[in-house]
């Protein structure tokens, strides 16, 4: 995506996200099947006790979800960083999932009977709030504006570069 705004190419830019994030998903979707088609087969591999398996396998679904978000959300981070948004990602990293998400956790997790899926299930609030902001910040993305954006970034870095040489000689 960063080489096709580089080159100039919006629309080859916005098709490289569309075809990363379906793969993802489809690629997520897989891996969240077999894992909750194999959850109590896993939890053996790790154990013999049946209260640690039944435990473990009560949270494969947890798994499962986290699975498929933290597949799209890395992508979606990485877009935008890209772009060179690094200051937005920032925050809505920071807001999601530690202003937000962290809190639902530990409520969840502490204060109500949940425990450990509690404190899953804020971790899964933030990155969906995460995923939603950063879904919104790329489907509203004008590609031609950030090809522009990037071509001046690259202009800029070689006269800087060229300045610095210069003084060296």
């Amino acid at each position: 995506m960063v080489n096709e705004l580089g080159a100039g190419n919006p629309r080859v830019a916005k098709l490289s996200v569309v075809v990363v994030n379906v793969t993802t998903i489809l690629i997520s979707l897989v891996l969240c099947v077999i894992v909750l088609v194999f959850r109590v087969g896993l939890s053996k591999a790790f154990t013999s006790d049946a209260e640690v398996i039944a435990a473990v396998s009560d949270l494969f679904p947890l798994l499962a979800v986290s699975i498929f978000l933290n597949g799209i959300q890395p992508i979606l981070s990485g877009v935008a960083i890209g772009s060179g948004w690094q200051a937005v990602v920032a925050y809505v990293n920071l807001v999601t999932y530690y202003v937000i998400g962290l809190p639902i956790g530990c409520v969840l997790g502490f204060k109500t009977s949940l425990g450990v899926a509690g404190i899953w299930w804020g971790m899964i609030a933030g990155v969906i709030l995460q995923t939603l902001t950063l879904i919104v910040l790329t489907l509203r993305t004008n590609w031609t504006s950030e090809v522009e954006n990037a071509a001046h970034r690259v202009k800029t870095s070689a006269t800087e570069n060229q300045e610095t040489a210069n003084e060296g000689v």
